[in-house]
């Protein structure tokens, strides 16, 4: 008799939808049967055993934040005496930094500073376009362009005009954390509600703008609102169609003193993680490892738990260094850990173009 774990499997296998009650249920699931009916989906969509990642680096542009969340051990007041703003130049030499080693995409992010004039933003991605042509600006998240659209009493959809038009070619999808609203008023009570981080991406995508869409698991969470998001995000891929990739990556609790309670969610939750988002969402077309927090050795073994990206090379991460995580990781280190895994490293762009395949 087929058990109920393997009656969802197939279910999805199938080419139909979970729903709520099963997603949960998959979380008592054994990880390897998980493992490999997610892996089996990603063999079905690319039998060419392709893995993609992007040569990129974060420019933590500003650490001044008004949002206090509990997790992030990156952010300071504005008006601290360790608060700072790049400069432009600054900004351009960490770009430089990446096109010297043929990299692509730049994602400029950090604390939602509300002390910056509109121009900063629209003049710096004018610049970015003009000096460095080959780079997409893969950048900003929905919290800074909510606190935007309210300080300049500004439309979502004008706002996004504006910076398309400036340069913008994406926006990442930071600050999801989890889209249920008794966890967000515990863990961030200041960035928007659920449903209006929903409408932003809503307003940037039927904008032409894509985006990318993340979690931030294993702190006050249920499995059921875990679960819950996924499914948000998956309603808003059927509207809108704008989400290039989902990524995933538990809380790394070092560093942040409101947060240091609670333990890593370790290894198999994450690889839980993974296969199970690949089985809800079966509108997204990528999901990426993120072995920025898990660690390199983990990303890798997700290859094979659902994921078809390693995401970027990262030369830095400011946001996550005062949690002891550093980056310095190469296109070389990525190529080797996909082929190690056995599979085909290709390098892509933002649009998930391939440039480069490493046979």
């Amino acid at each position: 008799m087929t058990d109920v774990y393997q009656r969802i499997i197939d279910k999805r296998l199938d080419g139909k939808r979970l729903n709520l009650e099963e997603g949960i249920l998959l979380y008592s699931c054994d990880l390897l049967r998980l493992g490999r009916a997610a892996h089996t989906l990603v063999s079905d969509m690319r039998q060419d055993r392709r893995v993609t990642f992007i040569v990129d680096r974060n420019v933590s542009y500003t650490n001044a934040c008004i949002v206090d969340c509990d997790f992030c051990a990156f952010y300071r007041r504005p008006g601290d005496k360790e608060a700072y703003t790049l400069s432009y130049e600054q900004i351009f030499d960490k770009i430089q930094e990446l096109v010297d080693i043929g990299g692509t995409q730049v994602l400029i992010q950090g604390g939602v500073n509300p002390e910056l004039p509109l121009d900063y933003y629209l003049n710096l991605l004018a610049a970015i376009r003009e000096r460095f042509p080959e780079v997409d600006i893969h950048s900003f998240s929905v919290v800074d362009f909510d606190m935007i659209s309210k300080k300049f009493r500004l439309p979502l959809a004008e706002v996004f005009r504006l910076f398309k038009e400036a340069g913008l070619n994406s926006l990442p999808g930071g600050g999801a954390e989890i889209l249920v609203e008794r966890v967000r008023k515990i863990i961030s009570p200041k960035k928007a509600a659920s449903e209006r981080w929903l409408d932003v991406m809503r307003t940037a995508h039927n904008a032409g703008l894509k985006s990318t869409a993340t979690m931030v698991y294993g702190h006050v969470e249920t499995l059921e609102e875990r679960i819950l998001h996924l499914i948000s995000l998956r309603e808003l891929q059927d509207e809108t169609h704008g989400f290039r990739a989902f990524i995933p990556w538990s809380l790394s609790p070092e560093g942040t003193p409101r947060m240091s309670s609670f333990k890593s969610a370790g290894g198999e939750d994450y690889l839980k993680t993974i296969a199970i988002s690949r089985l809800m969402l079966d509108n997204f077309e990528h999901i990426q490892s993120g072995w920025l927090t898990e660690g390199l050795k983990l990303g890798q073994v997700a290859l094979n738990f659902g994921c078809d990206d390693m995401g970027g090379t990262l030369l830095e991460d400011k946001v996550l260094e005062p949690t002891g995580i550093e980056v310095h990781t190469r296109r070389e280190d990525l190529v080797r850990l996909i082929k190690e895994a056995g599979f085909v490293p290709a390098q892509r762009n933002t649009n998930y173009q391939i440039l480069q395949t490493f046979n």
